[in-house]
C-alpha cells in the first residue's frame, strides 16, 4: 500500500509544472526561446544547475493517514534564461526540469524539512515510487518527460531591476492541461549573478486535477501542496 500512495503521491505533485509530448516537434531550447526576435531587450542569464533547486512538499491524509508517507521531491537539473529588462515588467524567462531528474526523499532534504518529515523512507520504496512515476500509466516520461515554466507577466515592488519583492505569473502545463498561475518571490541581483527564492501553496485541484485517494477517501493525499524554489543565473 505504501508503494502505491507514493507513486500517486509523486504524479500528482508534478502537475505543478508543464511537459511537451516527445512525438511533435522537438520545442527550442530556453536560451532560444529567450533570444528570439520580438521579445524586449535585456541582460540574458543562464539558470546555473549547480546552485538552482526546486523542491516541492506533499502531504497524507484520510483517516488512514498513518499508513502513508509525507514525501520530499527535489530537483537539481533546471535548465533555463531569463532576460532581466530595464523595465521589470518586460523581463521574461523559460525554465525546462526533466521529470528524471526528481530525487525521491533524499534523507538530508527530510530532514531539513522538519518533524512532518522525520524518518528515512527505505531505497527500495523509492525506486520503486520514481520508476512508477514515470511509467506510462502515469506521467508516461517517453512522451512528456521535460517539465517547461514559462513567464507571461512580472511586476516588481521597485522601477528597475534589483533586489526585492516580485511576483511573476508563469504558464505551466502537463498531459494536456495548462494553467497559469502567480508565484511570489524575492529577487537578488548584482552584477554577473541573479537569485529568485521564493515558496507558494498549490492546490492540485487549481490545475484540473484531482488528489490521489484511496478506499474511499481513507488514505488520500492532501489538494495542498508546498513548492520551495531557489533559482540562480549567471550573466552570459
Amino acid at each position: 500500500m505504501y508503494k502505491n500512495v507514493s507513486i500517486g503521491v509523486l504524479a500528482l505533485l508534478l502537475a505543478a509544472c508543464g511537459a511537451l509530448k516527445a512525438r511533435h516537434p522537438a520545442p527550442p531550447s530556453p536560451e532560444e526561446s529567450i533570444s528570439q526576435p520580438g521579445l524586449p531587450p535585456g541582460r540574458v542569464y543562464r539558470i546555473d544547475e549547480n546552485r538552482s533547486e526546486l523542491r516541492i512538499l506533499v502531504y497524507r491524509a484520510g483517516p488512514l493517514a498513518h499508513f502513508g508517507h509525507n514525501h520530499v521531491m527535489v530537483n537539481h537539473a533546471i535548465r533555463g534564461a531569463v532576460s532581466l529588462a530595464d523595465v521589470p515588467s518586460e523581463s521574461v524567462f523559460r525554465l525546462t526540469v526533466p521529470v528524471a531528474g526528481f530525487v525521491v526523499d533524499d534523507p538530508q532534504a527530510r530532514r531539513e524539512e522538519g518533524a512532518d518529515f522525520a524518518g528515512d523512507i527505505p531505497d527500495d520504496a523509492k525506486s520503486g515510487t520514481l520508476h512508477n512515476m514515470l511509467s506510462a500509466a502515469l506521467l508516461n516520461a517517453d512522451e512528456f518527460p521535460v517539465i517547461t515554466v514559462s513567464s507571461v507577466a512580472e511586476s516588481a515592488s521597485q522601477n528597475a531591476p534589483g533586489a526585492g519583492a516580485w511576483t511573476a505569473t508563469v504558464a505551466i502545463s502537463i498531459a494536456g492541461h495548462d494553467s497559469k498561475i502567480d508565484v511570489p518571490f524575492t529577487l537578488d541581483v548584482d552584477a554577473r549573478r541573479l537569485s529568485a527564492t521564493g515558496s507558494l501553496e498549490l492546490r492540485q485541484s487549481a490545475l484540473g486535477l484531482t488528489p490521489f485517494s484511496l478506499m474511499l477517501g481513507a488514505l488520500q493525499v492532501q489538494d495542498a501542496m508546498t513548492i520551495k524554489f531557489e533559482i540562480v543565473a549567471v550573466l552570459d
